[in-house]
């Protein structure tokens, strides 16, 4: 069996896992509702800016973690946004 096939196999085995469905369920889910999904892309990008910030040895400020927090606590609120960030995390996980 050559590499390609592998990785094709590899992929195939990916999408038919329960993480990825669940994910994928909920990801289409957030798509009909716009406002929901740019409040989560919103926290996922402060997120994101907060882990580089560390990465590269800066520390984040107590603003920075504070407004964490708040947008985090405002979107968990929705079961719809925690439904999909749950997904989300098991499918990252499941890929790491």
């Amino acid at each position: 069996m050559n590499v390609y096939d592998q990785a094709h196999q590899l992929a195939k085995a990916i999408q038919e896992s329960e993480e990825y469905k669940q994910y994928h369920a909920s990801d289409l889910k957030l798509k009909e509702k716009p406002d929901l999904e740019k409040m989560i892309r919103d926290f996922q990008q402060k997120s994101m800016e907060v882990q580089l910030k560390q990465m590269s040895g800066e520390q984040p400020g107590a603003e920075d973690m504070q407004q964490i927090q708040q947008l985090y606590s405002i979107v968990a609120m929705d079961p719809m946004a925690a439904e999909y960030m749950q997904n989300e995390m098991r499918f990252s996980v499941m890929m790491k």
